[in-house]
């Protein structure tokens, strides 16, 4: 019986695949039989990774490139072309915030760092878009494809401190649905596009946010476990499923959804 959740000989380029989940991604997509275009701004993480799939059995390529600079994410893709010929899906994992775009407690909501804020806010959404037009035009010359990107709690949330990335959470939801919708006035079903929405998982950028050196929560941290119905943080690898399904012809008839992978966080009143 034919394996529709298999990415058999599928070529998928991965931004943010420098990162924590994005380590997740690219680990899952190649043990799926995928093909792994690892992208990021740090080189050594990428070859060391891209190694590691090679050594596995598996096929994989290291890909240097800021997922705002449009003339990085070109030569990416020439290079994934030169290499495998072919892009048939991406995931805009690229993303995340950075302390200009944080507004703490004891600040004054008026006077908020608004160039940080707007920062963050282009990094989600443009560090999401921008590499869909470099990739995606490869994908639409393939003929059938996926592309997946990552949402978060924040974007249907109002999620205090970060307002910059909520906003781009948000922004990218909403290019999320319209694009899906644009994509199958053009193409039909053969490309879709979809969300996951990853609920609290302790990534580099938020492990001292949430939990305490010594061991146990921060008063955050205590709050998000109160309101996560599974009473505990995500693990990246949790996110594997949903991701290899969206990417995969399991999903022929699924897009412009956003597939929340939060236990249940999303859908708690706290109460």
């Amino acid at each position: 019986m034919e394996n529709n959740y298999s990415l058999k000989d599928k070529v998928i380029v991965v931004t943010g695949g420098t990162g924590i989940l994005g380590n997740s991604f690219i680990k899952g997509i190649a043990e799926a039989g995928g093909v792994v275009g690892i992208l990021g701004r740090n080189e050594a993480t990428a070859n060391e990774r891209a190694d590691a799939i090679n050594k596995n059995g598996g096929r994989a390529v290291a890909l240097i490139a800021d997922a705002l600079n449009k003339e990085q994410l070109v030569a990416a893709k020439e290079r994934v072309l030169s290499t495998f010929g072919r892009i048939d899906g991406l995931v805009n994992g690229a993303g995340g915030n950075m302390p200009e775009g944080v507004l703490q407690p004891d600040e004054d909501i008026f006077s908020m760092n608004l160039d940080g804020m707007k920062g963050v806010m282009e990094l989600n959404l443009w560090g999401t878009l921008l590499p869909t037009q470099v990739f995606g035009e490869e994908i639409a010359k393939t003929g059938k494809g996926s592309i997946v990107n990552i949402s978060s709690m924040n974007s249907k949330r109002a999620v205090t401190k970060v307002l910059g990335y909520n906003m781009g959470k948000a922004a990218m939801d909403c290019y999320n649905q319209w694009f899906a919708v644009e994509l199958a006035n053009r193409y039909g079903d053969k490309i879709r596009m979809n969300a996951i929405a990853p609920g609290f998982f302790l990534t580099e950028q938020n492990r001292s946010l949430l939990t305490k050196p010594e061991g146990g929560y921060t008063p955050r941290g205590e709050s998000v476990i109160r309101n996560t119905p599974f009473k505990r943080f995500g693990h990246p690898d949790e996110l594997i499923g949903a991701l290899v399904w969206l990417l995969s012809d399991a999903s022929a008839f699924v897009t412009g959804a956003m597939i929340c992978v939060d236990g249940g966080f999303s859908v708690f009143s706290g109460v």
